[in-house]
């Protein structure tokens, strides 16, 4: 395809109208330490365990994490950018002093940009295991949130380093990933402030 990364939607065919996941992408002022983005991925997991849904982290391969909800096509695109937006925004309130719902540098100075657009239509995320085209070429990696603690960076593992790690892990990071049927209700929606 000419290409070294690989984005996708979070919706596939046959049925794009209804996304079939929702990604969190934490993007972090560079001047924060990385235990800064530690402690926002666990945060944000927290949070999304609080209002019933399970999640998933990879590296980005580049700054930060990637939070994925797995989602059963219930919702269009539309409600569930408005519902990440509203957990994005619920994430600044409840800890203003670390979160920024709002793009632009000037916004997360100091701070981690909760990245909500990520879910609307046609918008696309660098894919797990794509390999990133950046110096020193590293790969979003999927990660269980029993390893959140031991990853160093976000552009931790090389395309080498990435094959030495699946090669020897023991059980699946995203265990369960595929199984996972939840959809976005109306008592989550009120949970992050949403009015409809």
């Amino acid at each position: 395809m000419s290409v070294v990364e690989i984005h996708s939607w979070n919706g596939v065919a046959p049925d794009l109208e209804h996304p079939d996941r929702v990604i969190f992408d934490l993007d972090p002022d560079p001047a924060l330490p990385w235990s800064a983005m530690l402690e926002a991925a666990s945060l944000v997991k927290v949070v999304l365990d609080e209002l019933g849904l399970r999640s998933f982290a990879k590296t980005s391969g580049g700054k930060g994490f990637h939070i994925v909800v797995p989602l059963m096509r219930r919702q269009g695109w539309e409600e569930v950018k408005l519902f990440s937006q509203a957990v994005a925004q619920h994430m600044t309130r409840v800890v203003p002093q670390r979160f920024s719902a709002v793009l632009g540098p000037k916004n997360r100075v100091g701070k981690i940009f909760i990245d909500y657009l990520r879910n609307g239509r046609s918008a696309s995320t660098v894919a797990a295991f794509s390999v990133r085209a950046r110096p020193g070429m590293a790969v979003s990696m999927p990660i269980s949130w029993d390893e959140l603690k031991g990853v160093k960076s976000g552009d931790q593992w090389t395309m080498t380093q990435a094959v030495q790690r699946q090669r020897t892990l023991t059980a699946d990071p995203w265990e369960g990933y595929w199984r996972t049927r939840q959809g976005i209700t109306a008592a989550m929606r009120r949970a992050v402030g949403m009015k409809r």
